[in-house]
């Protein structure tokens, strides 16, 4: 096995589940490889009570091209649920596919770069495993969207507000924006082509993404 899982225990071990998360983790492993070409990787898998998304208790994280993490609340409710329902093989497909565009041409810097980047971990996903966007790739509205588009000097700046624009933190922007309009943006840019490679689907520069949605979810850019 080409992903090596380490297991922190200072916050608490994951014993009862452990035999269920590696198997979902090799569920995402073997779909991946079966589109692409899977490369090693180093994953943390720890226990983080209060440091997961509320809605799933699970959260995922890319920290490099040969490294994420995966962070555990058994005690949330919705955390048996998850591991039931294919969550965790959806996050790690998600962060996976983080680490290998970070081992290309990078998460990016700039808010079109991230939103092409998490947009096509979203889509990433659902194209393994037929799945329907995540709450968070789609949580507000057409109305809402298309009220809080960014222009195109927002879109190609560096220093974008990250956490407001994902996380809705500060409250200028509704919580998960960025993963909703990334989704969008992913999808005119699927819906414009007949076919996805491999490598495509984590090489292709943001800038042929974001046009490919220019008048369509981007209509005002």
């Amino acid at each position: 096995m080409t992903w090596h899982l380490h297991w922190l225990e200072a916050s608490g071990d994951l014993r009862p589940w452990r035999e269920t998360i590696a198997a979902e983790i090799e569920i995402a492993r073997t779909a991946i490889a079966g589109v692409l070409p899977v490369p090693a990787l180093d994953i943390l898998v720890e226990r983080g009570p209060g440091a997961v998304i509320p809605e799933t208790g699970t959260m995922g994280r890319a920290h490099r091209a040969s490294l994420f993490s995966l962070t555990f609340d058994p005690d949330n409710p919705n955390f048996a649920r998850s591991l039931s329902v294919g969550d965790l093989r959806r996050t790690v497909a998600h962060e996976a596919h983080h680490c290998l565009r970070m081992a290309g041409p990078g998460y990016g810097w700039t808010l079109g770069e991230a939103l092409v980047s998490e947009g096509l971990a979203g889509r990433f996903v659902g194209h393994l495993f037929g799945s329907p966007p995540e709450p968070w790739e789609c949580a507000v509205t057409d109305a809402v969207v298309a009220a809080n588009l960014p222009d195109n000097a927002t879109l190609v700046s560096n220093g974008h507000d990250h956490r407001a624009w994902f996380y809705g933190i500060g409250g200028r922007y509704p919580r998960w924006l960025g993963y909703t309009l990334g989704y969008r943006i992913v999808s005119d840019w699927l819906a414009a082509r007949s076919s996805i490679s491999g490598d495509t689907w984590v090489n292709v520069p943001a800038h042929e993404v974001i046009d490919a949605a220019r008048g369509r979810t981007l209509s005002n850019i």
